[in-house]
C-alpha cells in the first residue's frame, strides 16, 4: 500500500468522525431547541422558589431604611449589618430554644425512623387478622386536618401528665408523622427482595433478626428519607411546641422565638427577624444537602418500584 493510499484513508477516516460529531452535535443542538420552552418554565419556576429565600437572606443585612427604601430590591447597598444576627440571637433567646429544638428534633427523628420501619416492615411481611383494616384506617386519618385532632390529643397528653414537657412535644410529633412514615416503609418493604429473606431463613435467622440485620441495612435510602421528612416537619413546627408548652416558656423551640419578635411596643425589626428566619433555617439546608442524594435514590427506586 502506497503512501498516497494510506493518507486518503486517513483523510477519509477523519471525514467519517468529523461527520459524525457534527450529526451528534446538531442532535444535541435540536433536541436543546425542542425542549427550550420546558427550560424556560423550569428557570422561571425556579427563580419564583429561590427569590423569597434570596430577599430574606440579602434583607437581613440591611438597615431598616434600606429594606424599606430598596423595595423588592435583593441587592445590599450599604455596609452589611451582622448586629442583625447578634440582635436575633439575644431578643428571641435563641440559644435555649435553639437547643430546645434541636433535642426535640432529634427525639421525634429516631423514634419516628424506629417506630415506622417497624410497622411498615409487619404490614408488609405479614398476614394477620384485621391487617386491611388497620390499613385503611391508617390511610383515613392520613386525610384528617391537625385541627381536628388537637383537642383530643392534648386531652391525653394532659391525662398522661406530659403537659408543659419536652415529651409532649416529641410523643405528639412522631405520633402525628407515623402515618405517612409507615406507608412510606411500607411500600419499600413489599417492593424489596424477597430472596434475601427466604436465604436468611434458610440459615435459620428469625422474623425479628431478619428485619434488624438483613433488611433494614438495604432501606438506608428511605430511613434517610422518612428522616428528614420528620427532620423538617419537627425543625418547622409551630403548634405544637406552643401549645403543648403553654406553662414552660422555657421548652419552646425556635419557630416560636422567631414569632415572638414580631409585633411589641416598638413594632417588628424586619432585619432581625430576617436574620432570625435564616438562622432557623440554616439547619434544614445543611441536612438537606448532606442527605439529598439519599432522598434522589428512595424517589428513584420508588418511580422503578
Amino acid at each position: 500500500m502506497t503512501a498516497s493510499t494510506l493518507s486518503a484513508i486517513s483523510t477519509a477516516a477523519d471525514q467519517d468522525q468529523l461527520g459524525a460529531a457534527a450529526g451528534a452535535g446538531g442532535r444535541r443542538s435540536r433536541k436543546w431547541v425542542r425542549h427550550l420552552p420546558v427550560h424556560v418554565v423550569m428557570a422561571a419556576l425556579g427563580l419564583v422558589w429561590v427569590y423569597p429565600l434570596l430577599w430574606a437572606l440579602t434583607s437581613s443585612f440591611k438597615t431598616k431604611m434600606d429594606m424599606f427604601g430598596d423595595g423588592p430590591s435583593v441587592l445590599i447597598r450599604s455596609m452589611p449589618q451582622f448586629q442583625n444576627y447578634l440582635d436575633a440571637w439575644t431578643q428571641a433567646n435563641f440559644g435555649r430554644y435553639f437547643f430546645n429544638s434541636v433535642v426535640i428534633t432529634v427525639l421525634t427523628v429516631v423514634f419516628t425512623v424506629v417506630f415506622t420501619a417497624m410497622a411498615g416492615y409487619a404490614l408488609a411481611r405479614t398476614h394477620f387478622p384485621g391487617r386491611k383494616v388497620i390499613m385503611v384506617v391508617v390511610a383515613i386519618t392520613m386525610f384528617l386536618p391537625r385541627g381536628y385532632t388537637l383537642i383530643p390529643v392534648f386531652d391525653l397528653v394532659y391525662q398522661l401528665y406530659l403537659l408543659n414537657t419536652i415529651w409532649a412535644v416529641v410523643v405528639v410529633q412522631v405520633a402525628g408523622g407515623m402515618i405517612f412514615s409507615t406507608f412510606l416503609f411500607m411500600g419499600y418493604f413489599m417492593s424489596a427482595n424477597k430472596e434475601l429473606e427466604e436465604a436468611a431463613r434458610v440459615d435459620g435467622a428469625g422474623f425479628n433478626r431478619t428485619f434488624l440485620y438483613v433488611m433494614l441495612p438495604t432501606a438506608r435510602p428511605m430511613i434517610a428519607t422518612v428522616g428528614l421528612f420528620s427532620f423538617i416537619s419537627s425543625w418547622n413546627d409551630f403548634i405544637i411546641p406552643l401549645v403543648f408548652t403553654l406553662g414552660r416558656p422555657d421548652l419552646r423551640t425556635i419557630p416560636v422565638g422567631v414569632a415572638a419578635l414580631t409585633g411589641g411596643s416598638a413594632g417588628t425589626d424586619w432585619p432581625v427577624l430576617c436574620a432570625a428566619s435564616v438562622m432557623a433555617l440554616l439547619p434544614i439546608v445543611i441536612v438537606f444537602v448532606v442527605a439529598q442524594r439519599h432522598i434522589i435514590d428512595a424517589f428513584a427506586g420508588a418511580v422503578k418500584g
